[in-house]
């Protein structure tokens, strides 16, 4: 029974534990995943030049920016060529009376193709050739521009041409015809005439009968602009361009077109006949290199003329200024003008000439050629166009992110550190001549490896000679040595005598008695061993002094 009972015991404990063990869940089924929200479109971006502060060529950069939209009487297209005027450089350098406060996009001209239309908008289609004018903003890879700032391109012109024609000959235009009065039988003086405006200003001139045109440019220009259309090239590097003119025409001239301000606008007014007019666009005489220049500016403005209407009165003479970009509000008068000189173009009378298309991405390279005056016509620049290198011997342009000049003051301390330095070494090694002197032989030996220029290193057939000549010198000091032998004991005697130190005695052979004076004359004439240290030091210190 007591096997049983325990029997039974084991079994019922063996229940309970099958019933409190846990049966195993079913695993759930995995919930479908809920569908990822659909990814929104990423925002276009156009490529865009964007001037990032006032300064260098470092202060212009391509970066990518939203895509503009066309709006309410817009006109969206995409640019093939936008141009660059002297205004860019102003503005770039903080010297232009409108400039907007940086980051901004630059550019008032460029032509492309119309993709898009806005809202009220009419006489224009996707697909067509436009040139167009702006504020700024025109250096985009598209830009968005009022549909009565864009105008429709001859078939018969290129890209680079469309661009090139608008500020330019605008303003030319506006000059000569609208201030100017200019006339048959007239004259006229073209500042830098080998620019865009220049070069505009000549070809509109020339469409008026037996106008005489003098215009200013480098030597390496003339050809150029006398072709096209230039009567008197006068180089104003060289010459005086009023003298110039005055030698030719002594009453002076009709018409001065004045983009450069300062002394040369004082000039030009004393070049002026009576009821003559000088017509002021610009002040060029204040951009001088990379950067701002104040002690340039602060010239040319106090050389700026001041003249009263009095003055006027008495010489019968006319003061104008002109700026394109002041004619906001003046949208007829420009479509107007702008059309004219259109047909000018269709029927041949002008032409932009191009001096150059720059990529996007060297931007800087383009406003260094103008800059340094060396183009001849207009500087265009292209976001379709593949950044290039310089051919093999021509000068590359100076790298935007050029390093600085270090200073006067850095200059000057580097020179004196340098000087220092030198002197302490010059006087290690005086110093460590003074202690441990050399041999006269060696001395000898070594200023004459010194007056060679260089540190001789011998040969081995230099080695073979000098064991050659040791031994021959070992051979004749013993036959010496045998022909007059001396007393071991006077030897040792004087052996004692002599000083622990003695220095090297130089014997001097004499061949012939006769020359016995004139051996003791040049012996005279030989500087002491302490001499010449002294007149190192002095050369020493003349060289610093040089240095310094």
């Amino acid at each position: 029974m007591a096997e049983g009972g325990d029997a039974a015991t084991v079994a019922h404990e063996a229940g309970n534990a099958v019933q409190e063990t846990p049966k195993a869940e079913p695993e759930k089924a995995a919930a479908p995943a809920e569908p990822a929200p659909p990814a929104e479109p990423a925002e276009p971006t156009v490529r865009t030049i964007v001037l990032t502060g006032h300064g260098g060529y470092d202060k212009l950069s391509v970066q990518q920016k939203p895509q503009p939209k066309a709006g309410k009487g817009e006109v969206l297209v995409r640019v093939k060529a936008a141009g660059l005027n002297f205004s860019e450089l102003m503005v770039r350098q903080g010297l232009h009376d409108r400039m907007t406060k940086p980051p901004v996009v630059l550019g008032m001209e460029a032509a492309g193709v119309i993709e898009e239309l806005g809202e009220d908008v009419s006489g224009l289609e996707v697909g067509q050739n436009v040139i167009c004018l702006a504020q700024t903003g025109m250096w985009r890879e598209i830009v968005a521009v009022p549909a009565t700032n864009v105008f429709i391109m001859p078939e018969e012109m290129s890209y680079e041409e469309g661009a090139a024609i608008p500020l330019s000959y605008l303003t030319a235009y506006f000059m000569l015809f609208d201030f100017g009065n200019l006339r048959p039988g007239k004259s006229l003086l073209v500042h830098i005439a080998a620019g865009g405006v220049g070069w505009a200003a000549t070809q509109l001139a020339k469409t008026v009968d037996n106008v005489t045109i003098f215009g200013t440019a480098s030597a390496s220009k003339h050809d150029a602009i006398k072709e096209n259309g230039v009567d008197h090239p006068i180089d104003y590097r060289t010459r005086d361009y009023a003298e110039e003119i005055k030698n030719i025409s002594p009453k002076g001239v009709d018409v001065v077109l004045d983009p450069l301000g300062g002394a040369d606008t004082s000039k030009g007014l004393q070049l002026l006949r009576p009821m003559g007019k000088i017509v002021t666009y610009g002040s060029a005489n204040m951009v001088k290199g990379e950067n701002r220049n104040l002690m340039k500016m602060a010239k040319t403005l106090w050389q700026s003329t001041s003249v009263s209407p009095v003055s006027l009165v008495k010489t019968n003479k006319a003061i104008a200024g002109f700026q394109l970009a002041h004619l906001t509000g003046e949208i007829e008068l420009v479509r107007s003008a702008f059309q004219d000189i259109l047909n000018m173009y269709k029927d041949g009378k002008i032409k932009p000439r191009i001096d150059s298309v720059w990529a996007f991405e060297q931007v800087a390279e383009a406003m260094q050629q103008m800059n340094e005056r060396r183009n001849i016509g207009k500087v265009i620049l292209s976001p379709e166009k593949e950044p290039t290198k310089p051919a093999e011997g021509d000068a590359a342009p100076t790298s935007p992110l050029k390093k600085k000049k270090p200073s006067l003051f850095r200059r000057l301390s580097k020179r004196a550190s340098r000087s220092k330095d030198e002197g302490e070494k010059k006087d290690e090694v005086k110093n460590a001549k003074k202690e441990s002197p050399i041999k006269q032989e060696e001395q000898e030996k070594a200023d004459d490896n010194k007056a060679t220029n260089g540190h001789v290193q011998q040969t081995p057939e230099d080695e073979k000679i000098e064991d050659e000549a040791a031994e021959t010198e070992e051979k004749v000091d013993e036959a010496v040595k045998e022909e007059a032998p001396t007393e071991p004991a006077a030897q040792e005697e004087k052996k004692d005598e002599a000083p622990a130190e003695e220095p090297e005695k130089i014997e001097v052979a004499v061949e012939n008695p006769a020359e016995t004076d004139d051996a003791k004359a040049a012996a005279a004439d030989v500087v002491p061993d302490d001499k010449p240290v002294e007149n190192e030091e002095k050369a020493d210190g003349d060289a610093s002094q040089e240095a310094n």
